[in-house]
């Protein structure tokens, strides 16, 4: 094998409403691909399929995508509503206990949007149903028109906290991203470190404290012009870094040459 593997986590979808697929956004996998140096796999996420303990072994560390469902609110203690949207709950029987197996073996983890929430939830945290609503909260979801660039495009401030590891990372204490969510972290779990918040402080890049691998997640969308932009590509680099790291220290890549 010369590459490590990284599994990404992938959403139930419908084609022309009828038939189902399981789902990866292609500039997921261009980015595992091109920036992280490690092959795509993309993994069915439903727990008829796949189970937990064969995918910490096929795997080397495991992207945690974005994705139109919500993680369900039952999974933090809550009652569904109308502006919860959509859910996908076989996702999240294989996403949620995934990510607190990966984050007790320190195998790399790394989510972005729904993923940056499932990380929260997994470990212990709650979600806003809908960020636009709450008072002083700009409107952090897509615009409902435009190209592919005009959605994607950069659109508010992340702040990192001074010295933290997203700052030491990107080598700025401020950087400019895009916005495409409309729920967002309410309560961070007991280990979830706040690392990065919106100018109007919604909490946009998190890790987890103490943990013995990478963790890093944000909740833009750095998989978007990953190999151009400056602060999508850093992230990516240092996740597979992480990632060939984690498959050296088992025998499944050669350790490097000295």
């Amino acid at each position: 094998m010369s590459r490590p593997v990284v599994g990404i986590i992938g959403n139930s979808h419908l084609i022309n409403d009828q038939y189902p697929a399981h789902a990866g956004g292609t500039h997921n996998s261009l980015a595992v691909s091109q920036i992280s140096g490690a092959m795509p796999l993309l993994i069915p996420a439903d727990p008829r399929l796949v189970s937990v303990p064969e995918l910490l072994d096929a795997c080397d560390g495991f992207l945690f995508t974005g994705g139109r469902p919500n993680v369900h609110p039952e999974e933090y203690g809550e009652e569904a509503t109308e502006a919860h949207g959509d859910f996908d709950r076989a996702r999240d029987a294989i996403a949620l206990p995934l990510i607190r197996a990966c984050v007790e073996r320190g195998q790399p983890v790394f989510g972005i949007c729904r993923g940056f929430q499932e990380v929260n939830v997994a470990m212990g945290g709650t979600l806003h149903p809908e960020i636009r609503d709450l008072p002083g909260r700009m409107n952090h979801r897509m615009p409902p028109n435009g190209t592919m660039e005009e959605k994607f495009e950069l659109r508010h401030y992340v702040d990192f906290t001074q010295g933290g590891p997203f700052h030491r990372l990107m080598g700025a204490p401020r950087v400019m991203t895009n916005t495409l969510h409309g729920q967002g972290i309410k309560a961070p779990g007991p280990r979830v470190v706040v690392d990065g918040r919106a100018e109007d402080s919604t909490p946009e890049a998190i890790y987890v404290r103490d943990a013995p691998g990478f963790t890093m997640s944000v909740q833009w969308h750095p998989e978007w012009n990953a190999g151009n932009d400056p602060v999508s590509r850093p992230l990516f680099e240092a996740f597979g870094c992480a990632v060939r790291d984690w498959a050296m220290a088992r025998g499944r890549l050669p350790q490097k040459s000295a």
